[in-house]
Formats: C-alpha cells, sequence, structure tokens
C-alpha cells in the first residue's frame, strides 16, 4: 500500500471551481493546460469520489479537490475508503474538502452541525486520513478556527476580500485560505450582472449560513433582500474586462489568501475559453 503523504498538496495561485457535472475530463484537462493549480469539484461529489478519479486519471499534476464534500451525505469511512483509492492511484494529488452544507438542506436532520463535524474529522482521523490533506467549509469563525486546528485551513465561498483578511487576521500565517470567487467576463453590466444574481441570489441568499456570514461583512437585510442590491451582487459576482477581473480575484491574495478558486459564469457554459484567457491576465 502506498504511504500516505500529509504534506497539503501543491494549490498554487489560482483555480478552477465548477459543479461536478460541468468536470468532464476532457474538461479538467484543458484547465491543467491553461496553468491553473487545481480543480475544485463542487456540487456535494458522492463518496465514491468517482469524480475525483475520472479528473486525475485525465490529468498528470493538478490537484483536485473537493469544494465540498457534505458530511450528512458521504459517510466518513466511505470517503476514507476513497480517499486511500485515489492516494494510491495518484500519491499527493487530491485535497479532500468537507463541510456541514447548511440547514435548508431537505431530509436531513441538522442538528448540532459543530459537533457532528468534529465527529466527522475523529473518524478520518482515525481512518488515516491526514488532517494536512483536507480543508474545511468555513465561514464563520468557529469553523475558520477548526480549520486550522484539525486540517490544513479553510475553503470559504461566496465571500469577499474583506471576509478573506478577517479569516487571515483570525488564523495568523499558517493555515491555507482558499476562496471561491464568481466571475462574468463581460463588460456590459446589463448583461453581466443579471448573470452574477442568478447564480447568488438562488439558493445562496436564502440560506442561513450564507446570509448571516454576509451581514457579519456588514450588509444588510436590504442589500440581500430581493435578489440583492447591486453592490452586493457585483462584490460576490466580478464582472468586466479580463485585466479587471484578474485585479478583482488578486484582493484576495492582497487580502491574505493562498489561493482562489474561480468560479466562471454562466455556469451552464463551456469555461475554457474564458479560463484560457484569464490565464494570460493572471500570468499562468
Amino acid at each position: 500500500m502506498t504511504e500516505t503523504t500529509a504534506e497539503t498538496p501543491q494549490l498554487g495561485q489560482f483555480g478552477v471551481w465548477r459543479h461536478a457535472g460541468g468536470l468532464a475530463p476532457e474538461v479538467g484537462a484543458a484547465i491543467e493546460s491553461a496553468g491553473y493549480g487545481a480543480i475544485w469539484i463542487g456540487g456535494s461529489p458522492p463518496a465514491d469520489l468517482d469524480v475525483a478519479e475520472r479528473l486525475l486519471d485525465a490529468t498528470s499534476t493538478i490537484t483536485v479537490a473537493t469544494g465540498i464534500v457534505n458530511i450528512w451525505t458521504a459517510p466518513a469511512d466511505e470517503i476514507a475508503t476513497s480517499f486511500h483509492r485515489l492516494e494510491a492511484r495518484h500519491p499527493g494529488r487530491f485535497l479532500l474538502g468537507i463541510g456541514v452544507g447548511h440547514p435548508e438542506q431537505p431530509g436531513l436532520n441538522y442538528s448540532k452541525p459543530y459537533a457532528a463535524l468534529v465527529e466527522y474529522l475523529d473518524a478520518l482521523d482515525a481512518a488515516g486520513v491526514p488532517a494536512g490533506r483536507r480543508v474545511l467549509a468555513a465561514l464563520g469563525p468557529k469553523v475558520l478556527e477548526l480549520s486550522a486546528a484539525r486540517a490544513a485551513g479553510a475553503h470559504p465561498y461566496l465571500t469577499t476580500p474583506q471576509h478573506t483578511r478577517e479569516a487571515r487576521e483570525l488564523l495568523g500565517p499558517g493555515p491555507v485560505i482558499t476562496p471561491e470567487q464568481k466571475v462574468v467576463l463581460d463588460t456590459d453590466p446589463e448583461r453581466a450582472r443579471p448573470i452574477g444574481r442568478s447564480a447568488v441570489e438562488n439558493p445562496y441568499l436564502h440560506l442561513r449560513n450564507y446570509v448571516n456570514n454576509l451581514k457579519r461583512l456588514g450588509y444588510t437585510d436590504e442589500q440581500i433582500a430581493n435578489g440583492g442590491s447591486d453592490d452586493l451582487i457585483d462584490a460576490l459576482a466580478a464582472h468586466g474586462d479580463t485585466q479587471y477581473v484578474a485585479g478583482r480575484l488578486r484582493e484576495h491574495l492582497d487580502a491574505g489568501a493562498d489561493h482562489v478558486a474561480i468560479q466562471v459564469l454562466p455556469a451552464g457554459v463551456d469555461p475554457v475559453p474564458a479560463l484560457r484567457e484569464l490565464a494570460g491576465a493572471l500570468g499562468l
């Protein structure tokens, strides 16, 4: 059996976040060839992690991460088995992102999510999944601190550079912080902003965890209501030409992020042309 390395995989400064359904192996290969350092699999992939295995098989060096596995739907023992399978086939290239999702998830007993997350981490420890090979979906201070104590760091979703800065101040220089940032490569706000609003408003502006985090960042009920104010949407889904969007992505790095996971919108469109354009502006 291949010995599992506890060292956190290399991510580079920029990666790509995309729903599992839009990550065919050829898309993963194109992301790698464009120079990105990581592929983040969104949409709560199942415990078999087959989508991660297909991406790893189709690429050679890029890190593949989950953004994120949901602890309520992917049992820890099954995830650990899948982790070790991937590690044996592709040593050191898989990063396990896990999280508690949101209380509005149907059909789940969402009681005591923090305690459930700690128990899940305990089970991963017992199954030999190293802390350095996992990150936590973390927004608020309590889970951010847990991400530093029990994982390599945090993978915040739907955040701003202000959140990144506050997370870095809380955690100090050691833990990795890898925020997701939505982007629309379009210089016309009348076209771009509705694309961003569609991706942000439904479901995230109706989910308690995300709404509470936006309020911690200073956004008001009025800014969050009715699909989100223009300034809120523009903060969460940057739009403009490639140079402007690249500058917005670098704001997270300037605020203390180690890596930014880029989600190109709209979700149903082939992201590869936009990602290649961005790669040039980012110097990849």
